[in-house]
């Protein structure tokens, strides 16, 4: 059966249909109320004409689909199935790590916090978003100060000889010891973690109270001094809330500016009515396809207008840029950034409007509903005036300078990639020096290690370091990287000098993870610690290893962690080959009879190189050597 004859056998429900190349792989991911015309009308008279289309349909030779019950259903599958599949002809999201969490891991017999932006069906428990990023970080800060809950990567499946540094500055409850704190006081602990996270510290609080009540009876002071200290961090946190709820309600603002086929997007979050953080998103390869409307919906001028322009306040001048389609982009954003997300905004104001925008609108206020039964209706808005124009306006804005600053090729400033950096990686601070690691050899031979340090924005080489590498035979890089980093940061330790921001690797998951093996070995935990794999140039930040940092060939971040693994690199190569030439030149001069190590080495350092030793006649030889041995030195070199 060819297309023309399955399309025909469509049935006219709602649903998502797929379309597909000769190689099998999905194209183009659509949805609609009705898929029989939808898919159909692709293949109307004129359609054609339009190389975009064309080319869908060109490459397309057959199409599979879906029937739903419902449009609502169709939007969330089509979302789900273009994140899986990631078609080549639909608008793709490229930051799928943008919201920073709190993830709470009660799947595991001690659970721990960290911060992650990858949402995952674990068993953990998720809580966030949080804005700015740096919140997120504060919040899990205060759970280790507060309920000794920790964020290490320390082995708890098993007891360990002696707890961490963290255990002795009262910052964690020490479950990685026996008999440091018990199951039941540890899980007292989380649930009152679990409790602060979900937002309710009137039941914390007066569970705190009842248990403050029960340690001064039993004349426990100590214990009671602390849940009172809990209660009063508790009511301050309870009180910033209700002033900001007072404030005004959450929003999330988008603008917009596309030209020469590159797209810049800024979204401001806006929390109790203020400014709170912006997020930047970038295109520069969107799809050259844009799908037709549905056949029961009208068009609308407003949905292809550009902002600013006169189609969008309501003239029926064309679009300002006739292969870019807003409506259909913004569609397809809204949906891959809240559908299946545990908190969805209050309302979200976008600069022009889209077919399928209430029905999106349902869903997502389904979904809030579904978690939280008091929440809100999502409200997505396209405002033409007033204060929430002007907001979108702003946005607008700020995604020209964003747009300006990555496609104009515009150097941010040194805390702009500082702060993003800090970003992209996790970092729990501002990174101030970071200390990058390479090892070079020539199949095991003469392998040597440097270490280089980038701090305050610029390379130090007054700390660069080399090292031979002592303990490893034969080629062994994993082997290597793990000496070289533990004898590092043993000295670091018997120094007593504080560890860097980040331990950068130049290597993949196995010199990562024998880096991670040399720093637990000297009972270092918690050091932010990366690799950047070469060729692919993915980083991989330990303890989120499942879930490698892809970042644009155009970041800034990923530029200066290049510079940074090269020059590393290069350091390495130029000691390699120092150590080899004087190999070289050594065995060249132990082939003379009466010439030794202890003599090999005394030439070299006394001329500097085998050529100086060459030219040398025998009078100057003999100043460093025996009469005998110069003489057969200058003979060995005059023949």
């Amino acid at each position: 059966m060819d297309l023309l004859q399955k399309i025909r056998t469509i049935p006219t429900e709602p649903g998502v249909y797929l379309y597909k190349n000769a190689e099998g792989e999905v194209i183009y991911v659509g949805k609609a109320k009705n898929l029989r015309s939808r898919v159909a009308s692709y293949f109307h008279e004129g359609r054609w004409e339009d190389s975009k289309t064309g080319t869908l349909v060109r490459e397309a030779v057959d199409v599979d689909y879906i029937v739903v019950a419902n449009n609502k259903e169709a939007l969330a599958l089509e979302n789900n199935l273009i994140k899986q599949r990631k078609p080549r002809f639909n608008i793709l999201l490229r930051d799928d790590k943008t919201y920073p969490y709190v993830k709470l891991t009660l799947g595991e017999r001690w659970p721990r916090v960290y911060v992650t932006r990858r949402l995952r069906k674990d068993g953990s428990a998720y809580y966030g978003p949080y804005f700015p990023a740096n919140l997120a970080y504060r919040i899990v800060d205060l759970i280790h100060r507060n309920f000794l809950i920790p964020s290490c990567k320390v082995d708890l499946t098993r007891f360990h000889p002696r707890p961490c540094l963290q255990y002795y500055i009262k910052r964690c409850l020490g479950p990685c010891v026996k008999d440091l704190t018990t199951p039941e006081t540890y899980q007292e602990a989380v649930r009152d973690v679990k409790l602060f996270l979900e937002g309710r510290p009137t039941d914390l609080a007066r569970s705190l109270h009842e248990r403050m009540e029960h340690a001064a009876a039993a004349e426990e002071y100590e214990r009671a001094a602390r849940y009172r200290d809990l209660i009063s961090t508790v009511e301050q946190l309870q009180e910033r809330q209700r002033i900001a709820a007072a404030e005004g309600d959450d929003a999330d603002v988008f603008g917009y500016h596309y030209e020469n086929g590159m797209l810049a997007v800024n979204l401001f979050h806006m929390r109790g009515g203020r400014v709170v953080d912006r997020r930047e998103f970038f295109w520069e390869d969107l799809p050259e396809f844009a799908s037709p409307p549905d056949v029961e919906s009208s068009s609308d001028p407003v949905a292809t207008a550009a902002p600013g322009s006169r189609a969008e306040q309501g003239s029926a001048t064309p679009p300002v840029a006739s292969d870019f389609h807003p409506g259909e982009f913004f569609s397809a954003l809204l949906k891959q950034l809240y559908i299946s997300q545990p908190y969805v905004p209050r309302n979200l104001y976008v600069p022009v409007d889209f077919e399928d925008r209430e029905t999106l609108e349902d869903l997502l206020s389904e979904q809030v509903a579904a978690s939280d039964p008091r929440a809100a209706h999502v409200h997505i808005l396209v405002p033409q005036r007033g204060d929430k124009r002007a907001l979108i306006d702003l946005a607008g804005t700020n995604a020209k300078q964003s747009y300006d600053q990555r496609f104009r090729v515009l150097k941010p400033n040194a805390k702009a990639i500082q702060e993003e950096l800090q970003e992209v990686l996790s970092l729990p601070e501002l990174p101030k020096r970071i200390e990058c690691f390479d090892i070079s050899h020539i199949q095991g031979a003469e392998t040597v290690a440097s270490m280089v340090v980038w701090e305050d924005g610029k390379m130090k080489k007054s700390d660069y370091r080399k090292f031979i590498i002592r303990t490893v035979e034969g080629v062994d890089d994993f082997a290597s990287m793990r000496e070289v980093v533990t004898r590092r940061y043993k000295r670091l330790q018997q120094e007593e000098k504080t560890m860097p921001s980040l331990v950068l690797i130049d290597g993949g998951l196995g010199q990562l993870h024998e880096a991670a093996a040399a720093l637990e070995s000297l009972e270092i935990i918690n050091q932010p610690l990366a690799a950047i794999a070469k060729r692919e140039e993915i980083l991989y930040v330990y303890g989120q290893e499942k879930d490698p940092v892809v970042l644009d060939h155009h970041s800034p971040v990923l530029h200066l962690i290049q510079l940074i693994r090269d020059e590393a690199h290069r350091f390495a190569v130029t000691f390699h080959r120092k150590r080899r030439q004087m190999r070289d030149r050594s065995t060249e001069l132990r082939e003379i009879p009466g010439v030794g190590e202890s003599t090999t080495r005394r030439l070299l350092e006394h001329f500097g190189s085998l050529q100086a030793v060459k030219q040398a006649d025998a009078a100057a030889l003999s100043a460093v050597v025996t009469r005998v041995q110069a003489e057969a030195i200058s003979n060995h070199f005059r023949k």
